[in-house]
């Protein structure tokens, strides 16, 4: 089994910043990929932003772009997402997601294989 723990939502205004974390720990064995999707209250998950294992191969929602950063630690257990600019609409839970399978990060939440509990990011207008 693979646990993820999310940190790092808040409630911040418009314009702000915040970083969120995701530590996976268990049996963390071989690569993977690491993504970030979210939900808003009444809407299905959609995906955020990916990172393969390498950390070279990266994609964001058309949504994000521009404004958030995903990265991962060297010992490629923590990815982190890194929140600029931030708008009311990005208001939802977060949840970080990790994929054994493919090598390739994917925006696909049926393709990841263990998710975190979620982090509330609120942001006021």
């Amino acid at each position: 089994q693979v646990q993820l723990v999310e940190s790092g939502g808040g409630l911040v205004q418009a314009g702000g910043s915040l970083r969120l974390s995701c530590a996976a720990s268990g049996r963390t064995f071989g690569s993977y990929t690491m993504g970030w999707f979210r939900q808003a209250p009444g809407k299905e998950r959609e995906f955020v932003a990916a990172i393969s294992w390498s950390g070279i191969i990266i994609y964001y929602a058309d949504s994000v772009k521009g404004r958030f950063t995903i990265s991962r630690t060297n010992a490629k257990t923590t990815v982190y997402l890194q929140m600029n600019s931030l708008k009311p609409e990005d208001t939802a839970v977060y949840y970080c997601a990790l994929d054994f399978d493919n090598q390739e990060p994917t925006i696909g939440r049926r393709e990841y294989d263990y998710w975190g509990q979620g982090t509330q990011v609120t942001v006021s207008s």
